[in-house]
């Protein structure tokens, strides 16, 4: 389960929906993902059977990652999941910003106390 828990796993996996791409393509679509993360997620998603690497005999040498017949069972949760996300991610932001306000003002408000207390 933590394999699809991860962040960049999710990303990787969307990004792999459309077909094969390489090593570059995906460091491109992820947005901001560094090429070591990449790298250790893209071993992490082999490693469970979700993804593909192909390697091309060419020069220059061409790899290639797609996903697995069982990395293809993701594609709907995951395009269920991004369009949650598109929907929604407005109001969860606005929840969070009101509840670290809240955290905020009660930590001022018990200094204040503190400080009243010492007068």
């Amino acid at each position: 389960m933590e394999i699809i828990a991860s962040k960049w796993s999710m990303v990787t996996v969307f990004a792999l929906t459309d077909g094969p791409l390489r090593h570059g393509e995906l460091v491109e679509l992820s947005g901001g993902i560094s090429r070591k993360v990449l790298t250790q997620t893209l071993r992490r998603l082999q490693a469970n059977g979700l993804v593909e690497r192909r390697a091309y005999a060419e020069a220059p040498p061409r790899v290639e990652y797609g996903l697995t017949d069982l990395g293809r069972t993701l594609e709907e949760p995951i395009r269920i999941l991004t369009a949650w996300a598109r929907e929604n991610g407005e109001a969860v932001v606005t929840f969070r910003e009101a509840a670290e306000a809240a955290r905020t003002m009660e930590a001022a408000q018990a200094t204040s106390v503190k400080t009243r207390s010492v007068d």
